[in-house]
């Protein structure tokens, strides 16, 4: 570490949580706050602009998200870390956050120790997430996908997802699938971001052209 601070962007669609994650960091020597951002696209262009060591970033904005914008930050300023603080830990936000190219995964709940720590974390190059996400990675890993197989094509997928997957190669949209699983729309959204991210692939296209070259959809 050298003795110049850390530069860091903060960039949350809420102001009072934007402004108090402000002041918070601004009290902690070796922090220097160069930019706030209300959306993803303005988090891309101040962190263009202001080049900081390290972006907080929220997942659910308006516009271009967390997500997208992480994915563009870290295609046009590679050196910069960006460290995800959001309230959602569920296992499709996650998986998609590290994809498009998260260093680190706290929860906005965390204390003020464990983000002062996150940040000084993915700065020294660490791979820092909260104790819940943690849990929840440590634990995917811990049970490695079995071999591929004509009769279980993408281990990696729980048996909901690559049912999901299946009607989606089918030609289903998403109202359609859900209309037939007795699921929320919403929540075959966040199958399908999960289902990308485990595939990675880019999106519904690419990952209808994989499964179907594994023989599912041909049912439909």
């Amino acid at each position: 570490m050298t003795d110049q601070p850390i530069r860091i962007l903060v960039a949350d669609d809420h102001p009072v949580v934007r402004g108090g994650l402000v002041a918070m960091l601004r009290t902690v020597g070796g922090f220097d706050v160069v930019g706030e951002a209300a959306d993803g696209d303005e988090a891309v262009r101040a962190t263009t602009q202001h080049r900081p060591d390290v972006v907080l970033m929220d997942v659910r904005m308006p516009g271009v998200d967390g997500i997208e914008a992480t994915r563009r930050i870290r295609e046009r300023a590679p050196e910069c870390r960006v460290l995800v603080l959001t309230m959602y830990d569920d296992d499709a936000t996650v998986f998609t956050a590290m994809q498009a190219g998260a260093q680190g995964y706290l929860l906005k709940e965390s204390e003020q120790a464990d983000i002062v720590r996150a940040v000084q974390g993915v700065v020294a190059g660490e791979a820092i997430f909260g104790p819940g996400v943690a849990t929840r990675i440590l634990g995917y890993f811990a049970d490695p996908p079995r071999p591929a197989s004509t009769e279980y094509p993408f281990p990696e997928l729980t048996e909901r997802e690559r049912l999901v997957l299946d009607l989606l190669a089918g030609g289903r949209r998403t109202a359609e699938i859900a209309e037939e699983l007795f699921l929320s729309p919403k929540t075959v959204s966040n199958h399908l971001t999960t289902i990308f991210a485990k595939l990675q692939v880019a999106g519904r296209g690419e990952a209808i052209v994989r499964a179907r070259e594994r023989g599912l959809g041909s049912s439909q």
